[in-house]
């Protein structure tokens, strides 16, 4: 039997076993997306919303406030935002705290997409060290008991890594911990993740504990990260997608069980049919919830024979009982299939960064961040 992996993370005041965490996906790790993920978990780990933004947050956009909200089984409650504006921040931090509307705040530094590195947010901002610093001091202030933590890559490419400076920056002002993707924001989610940068950062910054990230595509990959790295934990974003028994996957792990889920095509689809329904309630509107889940069907069918003729249909279901009624002709005493477990999602490069202006031209020059890139009120 595999040696079990003890080891517990400490986010402040809560303590999460196994050390796994759900990584923040915009559009995928919404409420019912979450709920899938924690049942089959046994409700251990921590399971964090899609990113939220900041200007939007503190203007009580309506999509934004919908986003935010958790479900009473969700304990501790975690919302991770972007802003690149410290105010801005620190105003969003403090509306949550004072409205007890989450118990942890994770700040999103690693998006790697044009339209957040153009405005110097995400991956893009811990370049400028003196409004990384400032907008981290301002959220560990306005969130008062709650704790914070931070989510980054390795740098903007291979010329202009961030990450080291980064991480003491985060220890001196507070953070509680950081959780690093071993890729540049040019590798977008293309070539293999870094771990040695991880393993790095681990060493760089023993205070707090450090979360590895990236290319995690079974629960076998995240022991074998924490082994390598030495890392506290492991956050786990693309490998999950049609794949919510992964979290119980890792469970097994960490706890040295070998058990690992192999559904049938039958169990799958009873998976896909209650993410759907889960989709419908949370919208109030279930003709919604099946159109937001049509994007989850290649994933959750990947390895299986299904047919192109079959996933297109499945793709424009529009109804529960549609979505349902396909499934049904599918042969559901399929297994599970060779080669269903590796990447899923994007997988693509980038060999250009989308930046302001002169970006790169001055670390201690900030002067390029203006209050539009805190206008985009798409809460993610």
């Amino acid at each position: 039997m595999p040696t079990p992996m003890t080891q517990q993370l400490a986010i402040g005041p809560h303590t999460v076993r196994p050390p796994v965490v759900l990584a923040p996906m915009a559009g995928i790790t919404n409420a019912p997306f979450r709920t899938l993920c924690r049942e089959f978990s046994g409700g251990r780990g921590l399971f964090v919303s899609e990113m939220i933004t900041t200007r939007a947050l503190v203007e009580r956009d309506a999509k934004t406030m919908r986003l935010i909200r958790f479900d009473a089984s969700e304990k501790p409650r975690s919302i991770q935002l972007y802003g690149v504006d410290p105010a801005t921040v620190g105003k969003a931090v403090r509306m949550i705290a004072d409205e007890n509307l989450a118990d942890h705040i994770d700040l999103n530094f690693g998006c790697p997409v044009p339209k957040v590195t153009r405005k110097g947010g995400g991956s893009a901002l811990p370049y400028k060290r003196p409004l990384l610093r400032s907008i981290l001091r301002e959220a560990v202030t306005g969130a008062g008991g709650l704790p914070v933590t931070m989510k980054m890559r390795k740098g903007i490419d291979d010329d202009h890594l961030t990450y080291l400076d980064a991480g003491r920056i985060a220890v001196e002002e507070g953070v509680t911990a950081i959780a690093l993707h071993g890729r540049t924001a040019a590798q977008h989610y293309g070539g293999t993740a870094d771990w040695d940068a991880i393993a790095t950062l681990k060493e760089a910054v023993p205070e707090i504990p450090v979360l590895g990230n990236g290319d995690i595509w079974s629960a076998d990959d995240a022991v074998r990260m924490m082994r390598e790295t030495g890392c506290d934990g492991v956050v786990v974003g693309r490998g999950c997608l049609g794949r919510p028994w992964l979290f119980g996957d890792l469970v097994n792990a960490c706890s040295g069980s070998d058990e690992r889920a192999r559904p049938t095509l039958r169990e799958v689809a009873a998976v896909m049919v209650r993410h759907a329904r889960l989709l419908g309630e949370w919208l109030e509107d279930e003709e919604r919830g099946v159109i937001d889940f049509r994007k989850h069907v290649a994933w959750y069918t990947k390895g299986f024979s299904v047919g192109s003729e079959m996933r297109r249909k499945l793709a424009v279901a529009s109804s529960v009982a549609e979505l349902e009624g396909l499934l049904g002709e599918l042969d559901l005493d399929q297994p599970w299939p060779a080669g269903a477990d590796g990447p899923r999602g994007r997988t693509s490069g980038r060999n250009r960064v989308v930046l302001p202006d002169g970006w790169l031209d001055d670390p201690q020059d900030c002067a390029g961040v203006t209050v539009d890139a805190e206008l985009d009120t798409s809460g993610g």
